[in-house]
């Protein structure tokens, strides 16, 4: 049997068959695309670096490229005018309370209002004197009594010696003349005695201002009965000179002398009035822990007796390192802040501060001024933790 046996050739020609040529092109097509993905990067990289200005903060590499960025400053040192704030009462300094210096009766004028100049002496008040007048004037004829009867003893006496000599009195008689003589001289004088005693009582039936001053209260009206025992219908401040009494710490109150300047603003004005410390308490409240500056103030309608007032007082300059006031914390321990040292580390620093001044707060210990101190993110670290500082510009 005759077959005719036919084999199917391949497309292509043996010569040209190439059996490994699907996998070079996988491999050059895996190498094109990591030559393309590390293009990518490099770009990548070149655009970080650009926007960056290739600082040097922001090359930080592994744990340090991610801490957080603060705000420093280094403070340095300064004189500044160190000032002892205050609060406190202000009220006349000299207070005269003006009371009834007589036996009193009923008040019949009223010759001032509170807010009035009265001078030394002014009356402040009448009170009815009618009684006191009538008994006045009997004084004063009891006077012209008594002068009466002194006039007719001396006459007698007077006659007596000129018949003693010619043995018509004897010498006792001119004695009991003469005793009568100044029985009544005598009585002449008890009776104007009485008379001047019953004027000064008319007298005091006046209430005057004891010197001169502001009238600050008046607690008496027409019609009403007063006496010494009334206690006090007039309240005067003398020479219209006032005061606030600043209450202060021991320390502050021990940083103090007499003599101080102090800018005082009464609670609820915009206007301050300048003062003088003039007497620093030499004991302290055992209660309170505080003590009291007394500030001279010159009178100004402005200052009214009984209001509040907050003060500050000049106690010289120092020499120290100011800080914002955001960068000091306080806890039960004191105050502290945190600085940035070595190997950017944070470390927490206990100061005692000062007076707050127009540019910030006065360091009196615990900085040298030179330290690299946090200004702000302050309550977010903790000691130990590194960041990375920026200066304030």
């Amino acid at each position: 049997m005759n077959y005719d046996a036919r084999i199917d050739k391949p497309e292509h020609d043996s010569a040209d068959f190439n059996p490994l040529e699907p996998d070079e092109e996988d491999r050059r097509s895996k190498r094109r695309i990591w030559i393309v993905a590390g293009v990518v990067v490099l770009v990548l990289l070149a655009i970080k670096f650009l926007t960056s200005g290739g600082s040097s903060e922001e090359t930080l590499t592994g744990r340090e490229s991610q801490a957080p960025v603060v705000t420093v400053v280094s403070p340095g040192r300064a004189s500044v005018a160190s000032n002892i704030t205050a609060t406190g009462s202000i009220a006349a300094r000299r207070e005269l309370p003006v009371g009834m210096p007589g036996e009193g009766g009923q008040v019949v004028r009223v010759l001032v209002e509170p807010g009035q100049w009265v001078n030394a002496g002014q009356v402040l008040a009448v009170i009815d004197r009618a009684v006191q007048q009538e008994q006045a004037a009997a004084l004063a004829a009891q006077i012209q009594v008594a002068q009466a009867d002194a006039q007719l003893a001396q006459a007698n006496l007077d006659r007596s010696l000129q018949l003693v000599d010619r043995g018509f009195i004897s010498k006792a008689d001119v004695d009991r003349l003469r005793a009568t003589r100044d029985a009544a001289a005598a009585r002449v004088k008890v009776a104007r005695a009485q008379l001047s005693e019953m004027q000064e009582r008319v007298r005091r039936l006046n209430v005057v201002a004891p010197a001169a001053g502001l009238v600050l209260e008046r607690n008496v009206e027409p019609g009403q009965i007063v006496s010494s025992g009334s206690g006090m219908i007039f309240r005067l401040a003398k020479g219209g000179e006032m005061e606030m009494l600043a209450q202060l710490s021991e320390t502050n109150l021990a940083a103090l002398t007499p003599g101080a300047t102090a800018e005082v603003t009464p609670v609820g004005s915009d206007k301050s009035f300048t003062g003088t410390v003039w007497q620093v308490s030499p004991v302290i409240d055992p209660e309170t822990r505080l003590g009291t500056a007394r500030i001279a103030l010159p009178y100004a309608p402005g200052i009214r007796p009984g209001g509040f007032a907050n003060a500050a007082i000049a106690s010289g300059t120092v020499n120290a390192p100011v800080l914002p006031e955001s960068a000091v914390f306080t806890d039960s321990t004191g105050s502290y802040v945190y600085i940035v040292g070595k190997d950017n580390k944070v470390v927490r620093q206990e100061v005692k501060t000062g007076d707050i001044t127009e540019n910030g707060l006065i360091i009196l210990s615990g900085l040298q001024g030179s330290e690299k101190v946090v200004v702000r993110a302050g309550a977010f670290l903790t000691p130990g933790e590194t960041v990375v500082p920026r200066a304030v510009k």
